[in-house]
């Protein structure tokens, strides 16, 4: 039983594999990545936006995303999706120790989604005039009134069939860490009354983990686990919630 919201570490098998090699696919899936936006995203952009139809960028960033992962060596096997119902929207609330979680739960949930971002990410060239086509939202976590505002706008998300993906914990962790959760997501789950889908991505912690410098190749698992349900629930249900959701995720992690 996980009963708080702590940060907790489990153990990490350390790659056998080159570090030279490591860094050379590191630097490759950064290369990958400029490539896509500056060749697939530098002429759509500013096409679709002209044409209003910015909706027309979400198959393009798809296609990036997966050809991303690919490019990086990545696989994606996806477990739990007999927990997803048809025609059902959900809030997926995911652990995030790794860049490879974004186009992971982007692009493999079986769901059009959008995704809270960092704010720095507005900054970056084509990246971040793109990323409102798309449903990505960034958040300022410093400014109490602008996060409330971006929830606000993921809400309107939701509102137009839209599922909605959310790394809880508020930045990338640490190899084997799962962070505090923060609260937005699930006050996200509160306000539209959708079930919440615990997340737990493993192995990108190893394939290219936050301030390891490396990247390796093999195979992201991303577990959907059975949905939690917000139906009829109120604010003061959410502490229970994040406790709920923060246990599914730990106890899935730990079987890593």
């Amino acid at each position: 039983m996980i009963r708080d919201n702590k940060k907790l570490t489990f153990p990490v098998k350390e790659s056998n594999k080159s570090r030279l090699a490591g860094k050379l696919r590191y630097w490759w899936c950064w290369l990958v990545a400029s490539l896509l936006l500056l060749v697939v995203g530098g002429p759509t952009i500013p096409a679709f936006w002209i044409l209003n139809r910015k909706q027309w960028l979400y198959p393009f960033a798809l296609w990036g995303a997966r050809t991303w992962l690919k490019a990086c060596g990545a696989r994606v096997a996806v477990k739990g999706a007999e927990n997803l119902k048809d025609g059902e929207n959900y809030v997926f609330i995911s652990n995030h120790r790794s860049y490879l979680d974004t186009a992971t739960l982007f692009a493999f949930t079986g769901r059009r989604i959008g995704l809270v971002a960092k704010k720095e990410l507005l900054k970056a060239p084509i990246l971040g005039q793109g990323m409102g086509f798309v449903n990505i939202i960034a958040i300022d976590r410093s400014n109490a009134e602008r996060a409330l505002q971006s929830m606000k706008k993921a809400r309107a998300v939701m509102d137009d069939g839209f599922s909605f993906g959310v790394f809880v914990e508020g930045t990338r962790a640490l190899p084997g860490e799962l962070l505090p959760f923060k609260k937005g997501a699930f006050h996200l789950a509160l306000q539209t009354q959708a079930p919440i889908i615990p997340v737990a991505i493993k192995n990108t912690d190893r394939m290219m983990g936050k301030k390891t410098g490396v990247a390796f190749g093999g195979t992201i698992e991303m577990v959907l686990l059975p949905p939690i349900e917000t139906a009829g629930c109120a604010t003061e249900d959410l502490s229970r919630l994040l406790k709920q959701t923060r246990e599914a995720i730990a106890l899935e992690l730990a079987n890593e």
